[in-house]
């Protein structure tokens, strides 16, 4: 009887040896992305990339300065458009959607829209931003078992995460977002990722609903001109 108990309390042994926490696992992520004291250092990047998009190309640039704005700017058929957040106030100007002027952020959106100003991204570091993040057990990802996490951050915007078991990668998110006062889902898969000479590893491939993008050119902490955060078409 005693063998057969301590059989038992070897199995439940195993079983927690082998559970994993969400703080585990994310610091296994920041980890493989190059670590938290190199993300820590990330004040500010831009990347360019391009699209496909229905037969067209498209052009794709983001710009990130930490707590000071992000700048999305995207060509399309001759046409620039571009969206803005700052922390008191956000744009949007998509001509090649109809639009013939710069449309300011509501204040909803606006506040959903601040995390956009983190060049670090959610995981790295989120209990100091004040992001809540749950572990959901495995799910499939295109035959890939990976872990789900569900963040939320202190805005209240949630995105789920995919992260491989066996690279400690994000492969897929899922962002809630809010169109036309509804909320929609936004898949994106990620693939090819890269180790910058800043020691930072990024995913130079993003599938989105609409396309795949490559990233073509990433820099980290470029010096950033504020005035790209105000809107002049």
């Amino acid at each position: 009887m005693k063998r057969i108990f301590f059989s038992f309390l070897l199995l439940g042994a195993a079983f927690i040896v082998k559970a994993q926490t969400a703080d585990e696992i994310i610091a296994k992520h920041v980890e493989a992305i190059g670590g938290a004291d190199a993300w820590k250092k990330v004040q500010s990047t831009k990347y360019e990339g391009n699209v496909k998009v229905q037969g067209a190309d498209v052009s794709v640039t983001l710009t990130t300065l930490s707590g000071k704005g992000s700048r999305q700017d995207i060509s399309l058929m001759g046409m620039n458009g571009f969206r803005i957040v700052t922390p008191a106030a956000g744009w949007n100007y998509m001509p090649f959607q109809g639009q013939t002027e710069v449309d300011p952020m509501t204040a909803e959106d606006l506040k959903e829209a601040q995390d956009d100003m983190d060049p670090q991204g959610k995981l790295v570091d989120y209990k100091e931003k004040g992001t809540t993040v749950e572990l959901f057990g495995k799910d499939d990802v295109d035959g890939t078992e990976c872990y789900k996490l569900v963040a939320t951050t202190k805005s209240g915007v949630k995105e789920t995460f995919f992260i491989d078991p066996k690279t400690s990668f994000v492969i897929k998110s899922i962002a809630v977002l809010k169109a036309n006062g509804q909320e929609v889902e936004q898949a994106s898969m990620y693939s090819n990722y890269t180790k910058l000479p800043e020691g930072i590893v990024v995913a130079m491939s993003i599938m989105l609903p609409f396309g795949e993008m490559n990233i073509t050119k990433v820099e980290v902490n470029p010096a950033v001109d504020e005035g790209i955060f105000k809107p002049a078409k």
